[in-house]
Order: C-alpha cells, then structure tokens, then sequence
C-alpha cells in the first residue's frame, strides 16, 4: 500500500481544497448538441470585451477625477500625459461601442435560433436585464469626459427621462442631483459607471451563466430545444478556439482603431454655448429621432405605451412563444415584428442623420463641432 504523496503540487493542494479542478473540467467537458460554431461567440465575446472596459477603466480611474473643475483636465493628462493614455482610453472608447454592437448580434443570434425556447427563460430574462445594464453603463460612461459632446448629448439624454409620463421629471432630477448639470451630475455618473452598474452587471452575468449551463445548449436551429439528437462535442477545444480567436480579433480592432483613429477630447464643457447642436452616441440616434415625432397629447402614446408595449414582448418572448419550433421560417409573426423592429431603428437613425445633412446651417455646425476636437 502507497503512501500518499506527501508534497503534492499546487494544483492538486488547491483542487483538495476548492474543488478547482472539477469546476474546470465541469466548464470545458459542457456539450455542445452538433458541435462548435462560429454563431456560438457572442456569449464569450461580450464577457471578453466587459472585462476589458474594466481592465482599462480602473488604470482610467486612478487619473480620474468626477468633478466638473477637474474632470476635463485629468481627461486631457490622461490623454497626453500619461504614457499609453491616449491608447487606453480610445480602446476604452471604442470598446463600450464594441459592446452595443457583438451584444445585439448576440442578441440576434439567440432571437433565430429560438435558443431562448425549452426551459430558457431565465437565460433570456437574465439577457435582457444585461442588455439594459450595458446601455445604461454605457450611457453613464458618456458624459465623464466632460467636454461639449458628452455634457450636451447627456443634456439630451436626461431631457429624453423627463418626457416619461408622470415620473420622468423625478428620475432626470435624481441623475443630475439638481435641475441643471453640474459636479453632483457627474460624481452621480461615476458612481453608477464605475461601481453600481458593473456590480450588477456581474450578477447577472452569474445568473445568465449558470442558467444557460442548467439548461445546456441548444444546439443548431433544426434541433428539439429539449432533447437535442445531434452527437455533442465538448466545449474544449474547438469552441475555445473559435471563442479566443474572437476575442483576439476584437482586441485587435479596438488597439488598430486607438492607434490610427484616436478618440478625440472636444472643448471643455461650456454651459453658455447656445450654438452647440448636441447629438447622442450613434445607438442612442434612433431613440433621438422617434421622440420628435411625438408631441403634446401624443407624447403618451409615443413615449410611454408604444415602448412599454415593444419591451414587454421583448422580455415576455420565451412565455409569449411556447412553441419548440425553432426555424425562423416556421415562426413568421414572432420573427416580422423582431424584423421590423430592427428596420424601424435602422430607418430612424438614417432619417436623423438626412434630416442634418439637408440642413445646410445644422450641417456647417455639426462640422464645425468636428472640426474643434
């Protein structure tokens, strides 16, 4: 009879200890009903780019200061001061766009393949409270620079909060500490951003995480979302691959964009200015030009009961649509109004971005704007 080895290595002295190596072949030996596919990135990619927001964001944060005295100028040393600065905070930038657009591919993704189908709910409740999370930390994120672009477009996007029936002027008061933007609005912003937002976020990432691996994988679209038939694969190694090279592919474009497209920082934050035409970030255009369509007695309607209605067959999906069919041609209401929907956002930022071009004198201030930073 052997004696057990009484200096084991580390990892084995952790995995006694923690489990570690059963939680690590629990996640690598997940099967996958038909295999690895490129269509199955999204997930890892969205949690590879919020990590890096938080990676950079700290380094950001050790420069940063939320006050409206200070915050453009530790901004500026960041950007020209600080060695790599200037690369950080443009990935940082580039990187919370990043994040809007792998989360709707990803949201599309899961919305054609019915994977929100066969016990999912949770999966897709858990989803759409990211999505929310990650609009907002977005949002939140904007106006820190404090130059012309980001108070004046954050201007725009509290005003937007006080058009929401009844309670709408309570929430923009509460975002900006007062009635007007100022040290309160912006010591606010950073505290969601930098703590609140992403402490949530990482919950319900936990949540999505785990009920998606209660559930399994749902497999290609032909499949039962309940008793998948195709032969699994393991999820190591061919969908780490296909997950890392994503990941690789996303750093690389975010480092190519900081370094030949830097992020500018406009003009310092000057309340007075009466010419500056704000504008939100591009995903917030669409929601910028539906709210002109809707004034007076019809603001209702617009702006509380027709998005209450959209967001609820969002969140409602998996109990709306009961089915297990899961082919996108088999399911021709539930994929038109998802269709729909994404033309009518697609439409509403192109006819904001004509609507500025056919105006010569808003056309010249736009491009002036640009041209100051």
């Amino acid at each position: 009879m052997t004696s057990p080895n009484p200096n084991p290595g580390f990892r084995a002295w952790l995995d006694r200890r923690t489990g570690f190596d059963s939680l690590l072949r629990h996640t690598l030996d997940e099967p996958i009903p038909g295999g690895a596919k490129f269509a199955y990135v999204f997930g890892s990619g969205l949690l590879f780019l919020f990590l890096s927001q938080v990676i950079t964001g700290v380094f950001l944060a050790l420069y940063y200061v939320p006050s409206a005295d200070h915050a453009h100028t530790t901004v500026a040393y960041i950007t020209k001061e600080v060695s790599g600065g200037a690369l950080l905070r443009s990935v940082h930038a580039y990187g919370s766009s990043a994040i809007v657009i792998v989360l709707l591919l990803h949201l599309c993704q899961t919305f054609f393949y019915g994977a929100y189908k066969g016990r999912r709910e949770l999966v897709w409740l858990a989803g759409c409270v990211l999505l929310l999370l990650m609009l907002a930390m977005a949002f939140t994120g904007y106006l820190l620079p404090w130059d012309q672009k980001a108070y004046f477009a954050t201007t725009v996007g509290t005003n937007i909060l006080s058009e929401v029936p009844l309670i709408g002027n309570g929430l923009k008061r509460l975002l900006r500490g007062g009635t007007e933007m100022g040290t309160l609005t912006l010591s606010r912003f950073y505290v969601l951003h930098v703590f609140l937002i992403p402490a949530c976020i990482f919950l319900f990432i936990a949540i999505h995480v785990y009920a998606f691996r209660k559930a399994g994988a749902a497999g290609p679209i032909r499949e039962d979302p309940t008793n998948p038939t195709l032969p699994p694969q393991p999820f190591y190694p061919r969908q780490v691959l296909l997950d890392m090279g994503f990941a690789v592919l996303i750093i690389v474009a975010l480092a190519t964009l900081a370094q030949f497209r830097p992020m500018d920082l406009g003009p310092r934050a000057d309340p007075s200015d009466t010419q500056f035409l704000p504008r939100p970030e591009w995903y917030y255009i669409p929601a910028f030009q539906y709210l002109k369509y809707w004034h007076g007695s019809s603001a209702v309607l617009g702006i509380l009961i027709i998005p209450t209605i959209l967001g609820i067959l969002l969140v409602g999906l998996p109990f709306f649509d009961r089915s297990l069919e899961r082919r996108p041609w088999k399911r021709p209401w539930s994929v038109g109004i998802f269709t729909a929907v994404f033309l009518a956002l697609a439409l509403l930022g192109i006819a904001s971005h004509r609507e500025d071009l056919r105006n010569p004198g808003v056309a010249a201030q736009l491009q002036k704007q640009h041209d100051d930073t």
